[in-house]
């Protein structure tokens, strides 16, 4: 089976953000880069209880392997609340995995009292499709 490398670039040439937004560029303390390649890039995302996740962003959409979970609000780069985890039903049984849409630019409030620990796998080689946030069903991962 042969990848088709034109996707890895018609995904970078498309996102709108600059790189400075990148998760592990604007964010280095709540993500830690564990391997990346031309198809995928997987990170470690740690939110210890109470803290706020700078304003990043997540170019590729992929899966998140949640390993612990507190509520969580998220918001885009104008602080308007895009999804509060309060609002949503009941938390996800952990360990869970979920799909993870590319995320534009957002910040993560843990309210606590427990750290949230996601291993985030980016899939670099499918389309871009940025979701709208307004569904609080579509993003119940914090990253």
């Amino acid at each position: 089976m042969s990848v088709d490398n034109s996707t890895v670039s018609k995904v970078s040439e498309s996102w709108p953000w600059p790189d400075s937004l990148d998760a592990l560029a604007a964010a280095p303390k709540h993500h830690a880069l564990l391997l990346e390649d031309d198809r995928v890039r997987v990170l470690q995302t740690t939110i210890p209880a109470g803290d706020l996740v700078p304003l990043h962003t997540h170019r590729w959409g992929g899966f998140a392997y949640v390993q612990s979970w507190s509520h969580f609000i998220r918001r885009d780069e104008r602080g308007s609340v895009l999804f509060d985890s309060r609002e949503a039903g009941e938390p996800p049984a952990v360990p869970c995995a979920q799909w993870m849409p590319p995320l534009p630019p957002h910040t993560v409030e843990n309210l606590g009292p427990r750290e949230i620990s996601i291993l985030v796998v980016e899939l670099k080689i499918v389309e871009l499709k940025i979701v709208e946030l307004k569904n609080p069903a579509s993003l119940a991962v914090p990253s």
